[in-house]
């Protein structure tokens, strides 16, 4: 018969997943790598490519290039922005109002493997994607074994 250690913590973050996700996220933890403030929070996927890039994609449709702010300081990327409505409706003419508007900021500390000097964005049809190059040396490479005979 094998051991299974009790984890207390482990059980106490499941149940606080569940309950979020009973509540639509409206009490989210916040994670050490993410800061979430704003009217709005814009989704993002963040990958690995093939070229070992780390690679933010971000929704913000129905934003100018102008309106998007990125600063990268101290190992952190901040994406800084503002939506704004697209016409001057009043609120009593709304029947139902799912979009959201105003002003996001997100954050995310960037692994010390990212070269700083060589970030990219783009922003096209309104999703932001921002490319972080991994330095030279940190990026994965094979070794031959030598046979000495």
């Amino acid at each position: 018969m094998a051991i299974v250690r009790l984890d207390p913590f482990r059980e106490l973050a499941v149940m606080q997943d569940r309950i979020n996700r009973i509540f639509g996220d409206t009490y989210r933890r916040s994670d050490d790598d993410l800061m979430l403030r704003g009217d709005w929070i814009p989704p993002v996927d963040i990958f690995e490519n093939e070229k070992h890039e780390l690679v933010i994609t971000a929704e913000l449709p129905g934003m100018t290039r102008e309106a998007i702010d990125i600063r990268l300081e101290n190992n952190m990327l901040t994406i800084r922005g503002e939506r704004k409505k697209a016409t001057e409706t009043t609120d009593e003419q709304f029947h139902r109002v799912e979009r959201a508007y105003g002003t996001f900021s997100r954050s995310f500390s960037l692994p010390a493997t990212v070269d700083v000097n060589r970030v990219a964005a783009d922003y096209k049809d309104g999703v932001l994607t921002v490319t972080l190059p991994t330095r030279e040396e940190s990026k994965p490479r094979q070794i031959q074994v030598q046979v000495n005979g």
